[in-house]
């Protein structure tokens, strides 16, 4: 199949993999390595915090882009199907999308988090609330903030997760959201619970490639460890993820999430990233002359007013 030489996805790394390492040390491994982006986590003490003020994002981007690097997303861990009240999702939601606006991100990363019954890690999990009730408050809330993120240029982005791992699971909450919004498709979620890898795509690419969408690589080896192993040495369908993307000619962020934030004992992030650009040049070979750092350009939704940083 012929690939336009223009289509290239931007690939990107998650804080999430350096926990306690400073600002300094991630850039300087992310530049090391060729990595044109980087995903902010965002709690208090990381490095994207929610109390930070106007200066502090201005110095945190001015570094970052000073380092020819692009923020390609904030990751948020707001559940917006979480059975609270409204306005605190809501307004946690805006207060990161203005966050994420002033970072220059184009995307806050969002979790679906509906209370859930027990059930094995390869099963797509039971809702407490009535599927269709949980759906529904999850696209009231990102409905909510529809307007908004239009005027700020940047948008929620719902991730394959928790309650609704599965890339049918995220598409039948975005069906329902009225105004643009953005999915998060995590190679390893969908897969675990048995939906392939086409029927994921299928049932996202209309957020996927809609101006903020992002998909996360990442390998383990499954079902024996959850451990996060380079890219390339689990049982993750990395090299069928990259060459469905590629033939799809899929051009948005591809991040890097190694959770050694959640697994301590894995190696470190700078060693990690070796695979995995190793894994992304195998499938998007760097063309002689190609400026491979070139900055990250997100692509708006039609009509939306992108307002200056």
């Amino acid at each position: 199949m012929h690939h336009p030489a223009e289509l290239e996805p931007t690939l990107t790394v998650s804080t999430l993999g350096a926990p306690g390492e400073s600002l300094d040390t991630v850039l300087s491994w992310l530049v090391a390595h060729g990595a044109r982006g980087v995903e902010l986590r965002l709690g208090p003490g990381q490095i994207a915090a929610p109390a930070m003020t106007r200066r502090e994002r201005s110095e945190l981007r001015s570094r970052i882009e000073d380092s020819g690097l692009a923020v390609t997303g904030v990751a948020s861990y707001i559940r917006v199907a979480e059975p609270i009240a409204d306005e605190l999702v809501v307004g946690a939601l805006e207060a990161a999308l203005i966050l994420a606006h002033d970072l220059g991100a184009p995307a806050v990363r969002v979790f679906p988090g509906a209370p859930v019954h027990p059930c094995g890690y390869d099963r797509v999990p039971e809702t407490i609330q009535a599927r269709q009730e949980a759906n529904a408050l999850a696209a009231g809330r990102l409905t909510a903030v529809a307007r908004f993120a239009r005027d700020l240029g940047t948008y929620p982005a719902l991730e394959t997760h928790d309650s609704h791992p599965r890339g049918s699971d995220i598409a039948a909450i975005l069906d329902m959201v009225d105004g643009p919004a953005g999915a998060v498709w995590d190679l390893m979620h969908p897969w675990r619970v048995g939906e392939t890898l086409g029927e994921t795509w299928r049932a996202l690419q209309p957020w996927l490639t809609g101006g903020a969408g992002s998909v996360q690589v990442k390998d383990a080896r499954l079902p024996a460890s959850r451990t996060p192993a380079f890219v390339g040495t689990g049982t993750l369908p990395v090299d069928a993820f990259a060459g469905l993307l590629r033939d799809a000619g899929y051009a948005g962020p591809v991040c890097l999430e190694w959770e050694k934030a959640w697994h301590p004992d894995a190696p470190p992030l700078d060693e990690a990233l070796g695979s995995a650009v190793r894994w992304f040049r195998r499938h998007w070979p760097a063309r002689p002359g190609a400026d491979t750092a070139a900055p990250f350009q997100p692509q708006p939704f039609p009509g939306d007013i992108m307002m200056e940083p």
